[in-house]
């Protein structure tokens, strides 16, 4: 047996060009250990304020700022030594700086602690006082008037003390889950139909299940979840420890439950994560639909769960090296204007990006979520099309990132979880429109169509299928349930089922996939996807439709942060998130493009 060309490489073999330059952030390793030995030294000046918050809106203002402060080299720090990690997880070296920045961190976070409290005991008439006299004061009102919110969810010094000084353990589970998944799980190579072997990794397992070899994804598959199997019980360990450190917190702030506690400090109702749940039920008729014409066009007697990624119209999906990638995304993204693009190519060629996959490297992709001195991006990247979606979806974060640190005070620039999917997804449904404009031929036409059909399967069905899952996980613990892996298996295979309807065969091994899932550690995180995509398509819609006033719009919300809730600023887009019209718009979007890609023929 051969193996298959370009293995993927050890970090150290990675042009740089290729990579990310964190000399942005520090010049040196060394001047990042210098930033953490000083960081280390502020406890005292932290100390200098407490009892003194509520004694003048000097005061007040002068611990504001402080903070301010604080978050931008807590940021820079925390920035360097997580991508120095990620970047190579099996490298002790960046897991050291790692843990050396949380533990800085966790230790502010315990020096600040009687702050919260000092400013909810501030009463209310001598807070506009404060506001009155120290006008300085109102860039900060947003961020107090939602702190003060939080007043019956907020415990003594003590508390707040001992809760921040548990925070450091409570991060465990996510840490132990990443370096596990990135670093220590290791797959076999697995043969294609021609004895051919190739490598399987976090990295290549969807790419492999991308091949037209069908043999190739099955052996993928099951090799994949046949080692996940192996390990289940410490993988249902690892998540049953992170709903019960998810659950002290919600008991000990006084939530009624883990998710009331997730969602409340976003200022998202409850209610609209139960209603996405139903919206998406009462369509999963289009999904079978869409099921069903996946297992025709494939030709199988047959669709198995390795059958899902693959296109499904032959021969179409082309070879997209990263160039031609970046001009693609850089023509579809210039409806949002010339002032967006150049921040687009400055990305590109300042190396903002680490591209390729290398030995150790942190599956999947991500924007840094900071835009000082600019958003950091973690590909993996592939020269086909899904990876050419995935770089505009991830310059869609940073750009929103990039807008908010400019336009916002520190204090307001970090935008909420709720919108956080909202731009990334915007880019995506611009470059399919600009790809689907393109072209009139029906073989690519077709290929497109599946892979937009794909994007709004696995961004609203699966997601909604993750949020499901991880409701039940939560519900489970508050009733004492242990997280087992009979019980995870169980409830996952009987959601895949629903979900994927009575054409598909649920084989047994995806009923380990919640095993590979980093979501489920981000706290009730993935159903914001599907609302987000539910946002884009409005978004998107408007702007090519309307033109410069929608831009203009649009780049209001991506410059408002958290200056107001995420209600409001969609609103500013032209969405109205409290309403389910831009859910059911996309789930009708989707039946839409089932009927033309039926509409089809090869």
């Amino acid at each position: 047996m051969r193996m298959a060309p370009n293995p993927i490489p050890a970090r150290q073999d990675v042009p740089e060009e290729f990579t990310w330059n964190l000399g942005d952030l520090f010049p040196t390793e060394e001047d990042w250990l210098r930033e953490y030995e000083a960081m280390k030294t502020l406890g005292g000046e932290i100390a200098a304020h407490e009892g003194r918050l509520g004694k003048s809106g000097e005061e007040l203002l002068s611990w504001l700022r402080l903070t301010d402060a604080l978050s931008l080299r807590s940021e820079a720090l925390y920035g360097y030594a997580a991508c120095r990690a990620d970047q190579d997880t099996g490298d002790p070296r960046g897991q050291d700086l790692r843990g050396k920045a949380m533990s800085v961190l966790v230790e502010l976070q315990s020096a600040s602690a009687f702050a919260d409290p000092e400013i909810m005991a501030i009463p209310d008439e001598t807070l506009d006082g404060f506001y009155a006299a120290v006008p300085a004061l109102e860039t900060y009102r947003r961020n107090l008037t939602r702190l003060r919110r939080m007043r019956s969810h907020v415990l003594s010094p003590e508390g707040e003390k001992l809760l921040a000084a548990a925070g450091e353990i409570a991060r465990g589970p996510e840490n132990i889950f990443s370096v596990f998944t990135n670093a220590d799980l290791r797959f076999p190579p697995v043969a294609d139909s021609r004895g051919e072997e190739h490598e399987l990794t976090n990295g290549t397992f969807v790419l492999l299940l991308q091949s037209p070899d069908r043999e190739l994804r099955r052996r993928a598959f099951a090799s994949y979840y046949e080692r996940l199997a192996a390990f289940k019980n410490t993988a249902a360990a690892t998540m049953d420890a992170q709903f019960r450190q998810l659950r002290f917190f919600a008991q000990a702030r006084r939530y009624p439950s883990l998710r009331a506690a997730a969602l409340d400090a976003t200022e998202v109702p409850e209610a609209v994560y139960d209603n996405l749940i139903d919206a998406v039920h009462a369509n999963l008729d289009k999904m079978y639909r869409y099921v069903a014409l996946r297992k025709k066009r494939l030709g199988v007697e047959e669709l198995h769960m390795y059958d899902v990624y693959t296109p499904i119209v032959a021969d179409a999906d082309a070879k997209i090296p990263f160039e031609e990638a970046k001009e693609t995304v850089l023509e579809a993204l210039s409806v949002l204007g010339e002032d967006y693009v150049a921040l687009l190519k400055e990305g590109f060629s300042s190396r903002w990006i680490d591209v390729y996959e290398n030995v150790g490297k942190m599956g999947g992709a991500y924007s840094s979520g900071s835009g000082r001195p600019h958003p950091y991006v973690l590909l993996n990247h592939k020269d086909n099309l899904d990876s050419m979606f995935t770089l505009a979806h991830e310059m869609g974060h940073a750009l929103h990132s990039y807008h908010s640190c400019k336009y916002q005070p520190v204090n307001t620039s970090d935008y909420v979880i709720f919108v956080a999917e909202v731009a990334s997804t915007c880019n995506e449904i611009l470059l399919m429109r600009h790809l689907l404009g393109k072209t009139r031929d029906k073989r690519q036409r077709a290929y497109l169509l599946n892979h937009f059909l794909d994007e709004i399967k696995g961004t609203v069905y699966r997601q909604t299928m993750f949020a499901e899952f991880e409701r039940e996980m939560g519900r489970m613990t508050e009733n004492d349930q242990v997280l087992t892996a009979e019980l995870l298996c169980e409830k996952y295979l009987e959601l895949n089922k629903l979900y994927f309807g009575p054409e598909m065969v649920s084989d047994p091994g995806i009923a380990y996939e919640w095993a590979r899932i980093p979501h489920f550690y981000y706290d009730y995180y993935v159903f914001q996807y599907a609302t987000g995509i539910s946002a884009a398509v409005a978004i998107a819609n408007r702007i090519l439709s309307e033109g410069a006033g929608a831009v203009a719009d649009y780049k209001r919300f991506l410059s408002g942060g958290c200056s107001t809730d995420p209600i409001s600023l969609l609103k500013i887009a032209g969405v109205d998130m409290s309403s389910p019209a831009p859910v059911n718009e996309t789930l009708k979007l989707f039946g839409e493009l089932v009927e033309e890609l039926e509409g089809l023929e090869d």
